[in-house]
C-alpha cells in the first residue's frame, strides 16, 4: 500500500488542478459571450498553470493522461475557444478572414505530430541492448541526446505552440488578424526545424550502431576484459543501496570484476566505482555471457530476473545477501538455487540449518563482512560533553509481522526519551523503504522527524566558523564520484561521458570521502541532532562517530557489532523480553527496550559509565559467532571463497567439455573460445 501524500501536498495538487478547470470554464465563457478581458485572463491563467504542472506538479499531469486529458487535447481545446472568441466577435464575414489561419494552426498539430513520431524513431535508434559505465564504447557511434524539447511533447508543445496561442489571443484582443497570423508561422518554423533537426538525426552517418554491431561489439569487449567475477543486481531504484554496499569488496578482488545490471536506470543508481558495468536488459543479451570467460557471479539480493541468469551453466553462483539478521527474510527459500550462500559467520550457518530451507551446510561458506573492514573499535566512554546515539530502524517489510520496525510503536517514546537528555546528541537515520508499505511508519516516520527539528530549535549549539573546508572537500569528491552531463543527456550521451576512468581514481576516491567524512561531522554545529537521509554520510561512518546504537531486528545490528560498541533493540514484537532473546539470537548482547523507552536513561548511564556495562564480554562472544574470527580479514576471506568457487566453475567446463568431445557433432555453451579463456 502507497504512503499517501503529506496533506499540504495533496491540497496543492487539488488547488491546481481546480485552478487550470476554472482557468478553462472561465475561458470556455469569454469565448461564448464573447469577453476579451476575461479571455485574456484565463487563457493566461491556464497557461501559467500548465507552467506550474510541468515544473512543480508532474504527478497530477498522469492523472489528466489517464482521464484522456493530456497535454494535446487540453492545448487543442485552449487554441480552439480562441477561435471560436474570433469567430463571434465582430462581423460574419470574419470567418472568411480567419479561414486560413484556423488551417495553418491545424498544420501547427499535424507538425507537432510529426515530429512527436519522428522522435519516437529516433529515440528506438538510441535504445541500445547494452548500456555501459566506465567502458570505452566510442566505437559505437554514441553521439549527444537530440535536445530535451524535442524528446518530450508535452514541454515541445507548450513551447512551440506558446506563438501561435499568444498571436490569437492577441487579434482577439486587437481585432487584428496579422498578430494570429505571425504567431502561428512562428510556430509552424520552430515544428519545421525541430522536425529537421529529428530527421537528420536517422540519417545513417548519425545513428548509433544498430543492434547486431553493439552485441558483436559486446562480445568482443568480452574477449578483450576477460572478465572472471561479477556482481549481478537487479531491482527497483530505492534497493540501489543493496548493490552499492558490495562495490567495495568486489573492487579488492583479484582477477578482472564486472558489474550486471537488468535495470537500464540502474546504471546511474549505482555508486562510484572503477568496475566496468554493463547493462543487459534482454534474456537473449544475457546469455551471451554464457560464452564469456565469466565463471562467478555474487548475488547481493533475490528478484524476479535472478532465475534468468542462474540459467547460464558456464557460470557458478553465489548469494551474498546485503545484510544479515535474523528475521527470515535471511533465509529465503530461493537460496537454495544458488551454487553456494556466503554469510558472515557461525551464527548464519545455524540460521540456515534451523531454517530447513533447503540449503546444505556444505554449500554455506563463511567469508565475514567485507564492508566492515572501515568500522573503527570501540574506544571507551564519550570523550567530549555529547553522548552521540544513531537511532537507526529498518523498515515494515513485506511480511507485516508487528515486531520488524520500532517505528510504528516506538519510534516516537524512543526519540522523545533520547531527546529529553540534554547531553544526548541523536542521529537519526531511517531505512529507505520507511513507509513503502505501511502508512502508519511514513507518518510515523513525519512526526519523529518533526521532533528533531523542534529539539534544534530549542538548543543552541555553537556552530563552526564556517563551512569552507566542507563545501571544498565536497566539491572534490563530487568532482571525482560525479560525472557531469548536459542537461537533456540520455542513456547513450551519458555511455559517451562516463568512459574507462583514469588509473588511480579509486584510490583518490577514497582519500577524498575520509577526508570528506572528517569535514563533514567537524562542520555540525556542538551537539544539533541530525537526520540523515542522503547518500553521505554512510552508515559506516554513522558508526564510527556514534556511542550508541538503538535498532530493531535487522543486519544494522550485525555490522554495527564489528565496532563491539554498546547497542540497544527495541522489542515491539509482543513477546516477554526472555522469548525476544530466544526468538532472535542478535539480541543475545543488547539492551531490550520495551516500546514506552522507560529504560533509555538507564542505557546511557552505562554507556557513559562503561564499569557499569554488563555486556562488553556478550558483544565479543556475539561478534565472533556473527562476524567470525577477526583473522584473516573479511576481504581476504571474501577473495578466497571467488577464487574457489571459480576453480570449480572451470573445473565444470572442463567436465563437461570432456563428455561433449566423445559425442561427435555436439556444442555446449560450456566451450569458451581459446582467445576469451
Amino acid at each position: 500500500m502507497p504512503v499517501p501524500l503529506p496533506r499540504p501536498q495533496a491540497l496543492l495538487k487539488g488547488l491546481v488542478t481546480i485552478v487550470l478547470a476554472a482557468a478553462f470554464a472561465a475561458q470556455a465563457v469569454a469565448a461564448l459571450l464573447p469577453d476579451v478581458p476575461l479571455l485574456i485572463a484565463a487563457t493566461t491563467v491556464s497557461l501559467a498553470t500548465e507552467g506550474v504542472l510541468y515544473k512543480w506538479q508532474r504527478g497530477v499531469l498522469s492523472l489528466f493522461a489517464k482521464s484522456h486529458a493530456d497535454i494535446t487535447v487540453r492545448h487543442v481545446v485552449r487554441d480552439l475557444l480562441l477561435v471560436v472568441a474570433l469567430l463571434r466577435l465582430g462581423e460574419q464575414d470574419r470567418e472568411t478572414v480567419y479561414a486560413p489561419l484556423v488551417a495553418g494552426l491545424l498544420l501547427c498539430y499535424v507538425l507537432h505530430s510529426a515530429i512527436q513520431a519522428v522522435s519516437v524513431l529516433v529515440r528506438r535508434t538510441r535504445t541500445l541492448p547494452v548500456v555501459t559505465r566506465n567502458i570505452d564504447a566510442s566505437a559505437l557511434r554514441l553521439s549527444p541526446a537530440p535536445w530535451a524539447l524535442l524528446r518530450r511533447p508535452g514541454h515541445r508543445l507548450l513551447v512551440f505552440g506558446l506563438p501561435a496561442t499568444a498571436g490569437l489571443l492577441a487579434s482577439a484582443a486587437g481585432d487584428r488578424p496579422v498578430f494570429a497570423a505571425a504567431g502561428i508561422a512562428l510556430t509552424l518554423a520552430l515544428g519545421l526545424t525541430g522536425l529537421g533537426v529529428l530527421l537528420l538525426r536517422l540519417l545513417p552517418g548519425r545513428r548509433p550502431a544498430d543492434e547486431q554491431e553493439v552485441l558483436e561489439w559486446f562480445d568482443a569487449w568480452l574477449a578483450e576484459y576477460r572478465p572472471t567475477a561479477g556482481l549481478y543486481f537487479s531491482g527497483g531504484a530505492s534497493s540501489a543501496y543493496q548493490a552499492n554496499m558490495w562495490l567495495e569488496p568486489l573492487a579488492g578482488l583479484e582477477g578482472r570484476p564486472v558489474i550486471i545490471l537488468r535495470e537500464r536506470f540502474m546504471v546511474q543508481k549505482i555508486a562510484a566505482t572503477d568496475i566496468p558495468i554493463v547493462c543487459l536488459p534482454k534474456v537473449s543479451t544475457l546469455m551471451r555471457l554464457e560464452h564469456s570467460t565469466l565463471q562467478v557471479l555474487i548475488h547481493p539480493s533475490n528478484s524476479g530476473k535472478t532465475s534468468q541468469v542462474l540459467r547460464i551453466p558456464t557460470i557458478k553462483h553465489t548469494f551474498v545477501n546485503h545484510g544479515e539478521s535474523d528475521k527470515l527474510s535471511s533465509c529465503n527459500p530461493y537460496a537454495k538455487a544458488y551454487d553456494e550462500v556466503w554469510v558472515a559467520g557461525p551464527a548464519a550457518r545455524e540460521r540456515y540449518a534451523l531454517a530447513e530451507v533447503g540449503v546444505e551446510d556444505k554449500d554455506v561458506v563463511e567469508t565475514g563482512r567485507p564492508q566492515l573492514d572501515g568500522v573503527l573499535p570501540y574506544a571507551g566512554p564519550p570523550a567530549g560533553p555529547w553522548t552521540t546515539v544513531l537511532y537507526a530502524p529498518t523498515w515494515e517489510g513485506w511480511d507485516g509481522n508487528p515486531g520488524n520496525t520500532s517505528v510504528i510503536a516506538a519510534g516516537e517514546n524512543l526519540v522523545r526519551a533520547l531527546l529529553a537528555d540534554p547531553g544526548v546528541r541523536l542521529l537519526y537515520k531511517p531505512h529507505p523503504l520507511t513507509g513503502s508499505v505501511d502508512p502508519r511508519a511514513g507518518a510515523a516516520d513525519l512526526r519523529i522527524r518533526e521532533l528533531i527539528r523542534a529539539a534544534n530549535r530549542d538548543r543552541a549549539g555553537a556552530r563552526p566558523s564556517d563551512g569552507t573546508e566542507l563545501a571544498r572537500r565536497t566539491a572534490e569528491l563530487d568532482r571525482l564520484t560525479t560525472s557531469v552531463f548536459r542537461s537533456g543527456a540520455d542513456i547513450v550521451e551519458r555511455m559517451l561521458v562516463q568512459t574507462a576512468p583514469e588509473p588511480g581514481r579509486a584510490e583518490a576516491v577514497a582519500r577524498a570521502a575520509a577526508a570528506w567524512d572528517e569535514a563533514y561531522w567537524a562542520s555540525l554545529p556542538a551537539g544539533e541532532h541530525q537526520i540523515i537521509t542522503a547518500a553521505r554520510p554512510t552508515l559506516y561512518s554513522c558508526f564510527n562517530v556514534a556511542d550508541l546504537l538503538i535498532s530493531d531486528v535487522s543486519s544494522v545490528i550485525s555490522d554495527f557489532l564489528a565496532s563491539e560498541k554498546p547497542y540497544a533493540v527495541a522489542n515491539t514484537s509482543g513477546l516477554p523480553e526472555d522469548a525476544f532473546r530466544a526468538a532472535f539470537p542478535t539480541v543475545v548482547a543488547a539492551t531490550v527496550l520495551t516500546p514506552d523507552a522507560a529504560g533509555v536513561p538507564e542505557l546511557l548511564e552505562t554507556v557513559r559509565h562503561p564499569e557499569r556495562d554488563e555486556l562488553v564480554e556478550a558483544r565479543a562472544e556475539l561478534k565472533l559467532r556473527l562476524l567470525g574470527p577477526a583473522e584473516p580479514s573479511s576481504q581476504e576471506r571474501f577473495n578466497e571463497a571467488v577464487r574457489a568457487l571459480c576453480g570449480e566453475a572451470r573445473d565444470h567446463r572442463a567436465r563437461v567439455a570432456e563428455r561433449l568431445a566423445a559425442v561427435p557433432g555436439q556444442r555446449t555453451g560450456a566451450e569458451v573460445p581459446t582467445a576469451q579463456r
